[in-house]
């Protein structure tokens, strides 16, 4: 299994768990820039040097022993459910993504077909009606996590909990979950724990928001995407979400947390 998704600075100096959807891409960003004094030209993602990434396989030896020596700073970061599902559904269902072209092909035709939901014409750009289409995006993502069924979850709305355990059950140890939410404080906390070649000035880093103006604009508060049901489904698959990293599930317009991430409680529930 190893540890998928999991990013490290050249100098050792930290070590990331990826959870899209929750401020990868400037992540990411500052990991390079720390090393290089410089930012990657072009979407992080896509570099296949000047970073650590369990994808390209010379990096994984160096990884796998990084993270299960605990000696290098381990941290990942988390976003409030609803309005990580909520980004997910204008990004990757609505946009169109980096290479001009629908996210993985046959997806949204599928969805259109099989369960009703409009995406704002063939460039995104159309009005539609967001709620209804989102709720009916909802149906489907249940059906992926649940049953995998039309097809197999995908990464930007399976569970953070799912993401994060991977790295616990292999023999990881978090040092710092933090929140999207309070990018600045938590990755601030980061920094001030490690040495890195480059010092990292948080308030001239720009943020990199990889998916922004793929998709159409969302048009109403979060709230109004979710009713009734909806916020049953996203009880069902994100459950644990809201119970480890403290978000409020009564209340869909407070994204905040509502209390810190207890690290030995994740560590427990999710190293199993």
């Amino acid at each position: 299994m190893g540890f998928p998704g999991t990013w490290m600075t050249e100098s050792e100096s930290m070590v990331y768990r990826v959870v899209p959807k929750c401020a990868c891409s400037t992540i990411g960003q500052i990991m390079y820039y720390s090393d290089h004094g410089e930012f990657f030209d072009g979407d992080i993602h896509d570099a296949t040097g000047g970073l650590h990434k369990w994808a390209l396989e010379a990096s994984q030896p160096k990884i796998e022993k990084a993270v299960k020596g605990q000696k290098v700073y381990a941290f990942t970061c988390v976003r409030n459910p609803y309005t990580r599902i909520l980004s997910s559904f204008f990004d990757k269902i609505c946009g169109i993504q980096r290479n001009g072209k629908r996210y993985r092909g046959n997806l949204v035709p599928l969805l259109i077909q099989k369960y009703g939901i409009e995406v704002g014409g063939d460039d995104g750009k159309q009005e539609f009606d967001q709620i209804a289409s989102f709720r009916r995006f909802l149906l489907f993502a249940r059906d992926t996590i649940r049953w995998k069924k039309p097809m197999e979850p995908d990464i930007h709305w399976s569970a953070m909990s799912g993401h994060i355990s991977t790295f616990i059950v292999n023999g990881g140890r978090y040092d710092k979950i933090f929140f999207t939410e309070k990018f600045d404080e938590g990755m601030g906390a980061v920094l001030k724990k490690i040495k890195t070649p480059h010092k990292v000035d948080l308030k001239k880093i720009p943020k990199f928001n990889e998916s922004e103006g793929h998709g159409p604009k969302r048009a109403h508060p979060v709230e109004d995407y979710f009713d009734d049901l909806s916020r049953h489904l996203v009880w069902e698959i994100y459950k644990r979400d809201f119970q480890l990293f403290k978000y409020d599930f009564d209340d869909p317009s407070n994204k905040m947390p509502i209390g810190e991430v207890d690290l030995d409680e994740v560590h427990a529930k999710l190293g199993d």
